[in-house]
């Protein structure tokens, strides 16, 4: 329990709600709570007039008709008011867990968006996903039904037990004597059941998943006419999710049976052991009646008491789960709430980064100035360190020693919201959005109207194949823009980029997918944009930063070489090599 003490902070917040749902449900067990003795009377009542030799008198007759009439009218108006009254709790308790889910659900999702980078390299996307959605409702199940069940079995024993007592102590010990059974019962069953479920519940998620990456795949897949193996992996996950499935509806099946036993012994036990002290004189015929509605209202309850045992366990179980991710704090903090004028000069002191999930150093004291309004080309093989340059400029991550300073502060003293809004990113891997075209340009900016959509597409050179398609900007391009290709989701990506209008640009190699000419027409663009904008390029292309005003080359985390590109030529070292090579490759 003590995990879920993380939810106090609900119930004190819709505090009103939970103890009128409480008030409620004790009114409607006190309208239920009447009713057996009614019933019990009309028994009664019958009896005597059986019993009467002067049955057959019309006055007594219709003094008996009269007292049924009446006895029957309160069994309605207290049923009604009873159902009343559990429709009013059910509007509190339920609504109630209603409402915390939904709170619960947006804060550990607005604490997903705080967290860091390496967070989500350190899990997997799955196991977010069902921490937000499927921990999140079993946890629902705590706040509603289980607590709802438990007050109302509280409730019921406190009131109903004692009129029991009071009408014949014997009898009601006979007639409970099942109850405690069918909760220990119930409460194995349940057990085992949970643990099945979960079986369960991991083979259908291990299914969901062979199933996305058949369908995200699928191009592979029928490239190497694979379908055959993927159909029969497939299978083989359908085959043992049936097979634990199976295991579980049989243990789901003595649930009902078993509860049904139970509950008939008590009824059993009530007439049998009633018809006795009726006999003796010792209770009255329709103190049976009152008894068997009395054990069969206390018998849900009861039965429910082993139900909630095993909802509180997996409630318990998984807000534990969600509170390991909600007590991860971002590694990326900010550090000032009020606002920042981002411009100046970039400058690159002495920065060096090791990633601390691999041990690999990234990069070692690099240093440069990107001088406001110019534009820097960064050049080098994979893995030198290049991406790992742009994602410390946007505070993606944070370096280990050493200093980036815009306009002469320090980034981290810069509010990380402003700071990333100045910068017009495309990120090496070009992640497009289940949607229209339209909306994953507007993405970048969301208060932008259709002519400026519709510019950022022409100057990534990519309003000419929109207009091919045939809903044009209103094209949906899949998940991931599977429907696009690799250069056309990389345009689409700077597009995004541009229609920020962003103080400073940064491309880390996001040209890799498209041709020479079209390349040449985007950095045009770009270079026409950014002309009062700082402007930096990644590329293992040398012809991506040839025209840039100063270009560095990296190798295994350090700058080697480092100048414009007549200044490199002439040097006639690694980058000069590297624009040789690519020059002699480009013209086969």
């Amino acid at each position: 329990m003590e995990a879920l003490r993380y939810l106090n902070k609900y119930f004190w917040k819709y505090r009103y709600r939970f103890i009128l749902g409480l008030l409620f449900i004790f009114i409607s067990n006190v309208f239920g709570l009447y009713p057996p003795v009614y019933i019990g009377e009309v028994f009664n009542i019958i009896s005597d007039a059986l019993s009467e030799k002067t049955s057959s008198d019309g006055t007594v007759q219709s003094l008996v008709k009269n007292q049924l009439a009446y006895y029957a009218f309160l069994v309605l108006a207290f049923a009604a008011c009873k159902g009343l009254f559990m429709f009013f709790m059910r509007q509190t308790i339920i609504v109630m867990s209603r409402m915390i889910e939904y709170d619960l659900k947006n804060e550990i999702y607005n604490h997903y968006q705080r967290l860091s980078i390496s967070f989500y390299k350190r899990n997997k996307t799955g196991d977010l996903m069902n921490r937000i959605s499927e921990d999140v409702s079993r946890v629902r199940m705590f706040l509603g039904p289980a607590i709802l069940y438990t007050t109302n079995l509280i409730i019921s024993i406190s009131l109903i037990i004692p009129k029991m007592a009071s009408i014949s102590p014997k009898l009601t010990l006979y007639a409970l004597s099942p109850l405690p059974i069918l909760v220990i019962a119930i409460y194995k069953v349940s057990s085992v059941m949970n643990v099945k479920s979960e079986i369960v519940q991991r083979q259908l998620s291990k299914l969901s998943s062979i199933s996305q990456e058949t369908f995200s795949g699928i191009r592979v897949i029928k490239s190497y006419i694979q379908e055959d193996f993927a159909q029969n992996q497939f299978m083989d996950a359908a085959e043992d999710y049936k097979k634990k499935n199976l295991s579980l509806v049989k243990v789901n099946a003595l649930f009902f049976p078993l509860m049904v036993l139970l509950i008939g012994l008590s009824t059993l036990f009530t007439i049998y052991i009633g018809g006795m002290e009726a006999i003796a004189g010792h209770i009255q015929v329709g103190d049976i009646a009152t008894f068997v509605i009395y054990v069969n209202m206390l018998t849900w309850p009861v039965a429910s008491l082993g139900w909630v045992t095993s909802i509180v366990q997996r409630a318990a179980a998984s807000q534990e789960r969600i509170n390991e991710f909600m007590n991860e704090q971002p590694e990326i903090e900010d550090q000032t709430t009020g606002h920042s004028n981002i411009q100046g000069d970039i400058e690159f002191n002495k920065v060096s980064f090791t990633y601390p999930d691999t041990g690999i150093q990234a990069l070692k004291k690099i240093s440069f100035t990107l001088k406001q309004g110019e534009t820097i080309g960064i050049i080098g093989k994979i893995g030198s360190g290049k991406s790992t340059l742009a994602e410390l400029l946007c505070r993606i991550n944070d370096p280990d020693s050493g200093t980036i300073c815009i306009g002469g502060e320090n980034i981290k003293n810069l509010n990380l919201n402003d700071l990333r809004n100045a910068m017009g990113y495309v990120p090496q891997e070009s992640f497009l959005f289940s949607d229209s075209i339209y909306n994953n340009i507007a993405f970048g900016d969301q208060d932008c109207d259709a002519d400026a959509v519709m510019n950022a597409a022409k100057k990534a050179g990519i309003y000419s194949n929109i207009k091919q398609f045939k809903k044009q900007f209103e094209t949906i391009i899949g998940e991931r823009g599977i429907t696009l290709s690799g250069g056309q989701k990389q345009r689409l990506s700077i597009a995004r980029a541009l229609i920020r209008k962003p103080k400073f640009m940064l491309f880390d190699d996001c040209l890799s997918a498209v041709d020479t000419e079209t390349e040449e027409l985007i950095l045009q663009n770009i270079k026409n944009q950014s002309e009062s904008k700082s402007c930096i390029i990644i590329s293992h292309r040398a012809s991506s930063i040839k025209h840039a005003d100063q270009i560095i080359v990296l190798k295994q985390g350090e700058i080697i070489e480092q100048g414009d590109h007549n200044t490199l030529m002439n040097m006639d070292e690694e980058y000069a090599r590297i624009f040789k090579k690519q020059l002699v490759e480009s013209k086969y």
